[in-house]
């Protein structure tokens, strides 16, 4: 199998930095998507994942400050190094206040940044990485056989479960009691970079709620979160 090609948001309005950037990244094997302006940069974010983004702070429109703040209301856990001119101690924590995981100050050594880059979507793969679920898994009066993708509701009726059913709904239980945003979803269950409607996933969602819930109007086990994504309750 491939390894896996990791894709990074490049945020930068200096022209001749963002094309070295650039090149360097792709150089170590990354996949680099470029904005020069922060407008530009929130509508690709809610277009498309990314394992990381590189957001400078002095940008055309929207302030990298603000494009940090904006995409931290949607998802939290996305890994944004910021890049900035300014270097004082009380700079570097209000990017880190606004949600930054990292800050970098102009100029910095190509080598430390790609450092930098490395470790952020390696500790961003550790915190996705849950234990492992067991084949069976056992929730209310409902059971779910992720080998058969079979389910089985409190009347203990089977339902057939399509692949992507199962994925979803082990991807949910694994992060039980978490909001999993829908770009997490799209990207681990569907393998999109690009992502569709939302209506994909609401679709399922409604699906669970009539196979397991005992209300679908009114679900005890599946929630979604508007704007945000789906939680699993247990």
């Amino acid at each position: 199998m491939a390894p896996k090609k990791y894709t990074i948001l490049l945020v930068e309005d200096e022209e001749n930095l963002q094309e070295a950037l650039k090149l360097n990244l792709e150089l170590e094997g990354y996949e680099v998507r470029s904005s020069f302006d922060g407008a530009t940069a929130l509508k690709m974010v809610k277009q498309e994942y990314y394992d990381l983004i590189i957001l400078d702070v002095m940008l055309p429109e929207i302030d990298g400050i603000t494009v940090c703040e904006t995409i931290r209301l949607q998802n939290t856990r996305m890994p944004i190094l910021m890049l900035s001119a300014k270097n004082t101690s009380a700079d570097r924590v209000i990017g880190l206040k606004k949600g930054a995981d990292d800050y970098l100050t102009k100029p910095f050594n190509l080598e430390e940044l790609l450092l930098r880059v490395q470790k952020l979507i390696t500790k961003n793969e550790q915190l996705d990485s849950k234990p492992a679920l067991a084949d069976v898994y056992e929730f209310g009066k409902n059971k779910i056989d992720f080998n058969a993708l079979e389910g089985y509701n409190k009347k203990g009726e089977c339902i057939a479960l399509t692949k992507k059913e199962s994925m979803l709904l082990k991807l949910l239980i694994e992060n039980r009691n978490e909001v999993v945003t829908r770009e997490k979803i799209l990207q681990t269950v569907w393998g999109y970079n690009v992502f569709p409607t939302t209506r994909t996933i609401d679709n399922f969602i409604l699906n669970f709620r009539k196979y397991f819930e005992d209300d679908s109007k009114h679900p005890v086990y599946f929630h979604s979160v508007r704007g945000v994504g789906y939680k699993f309750s247990s």
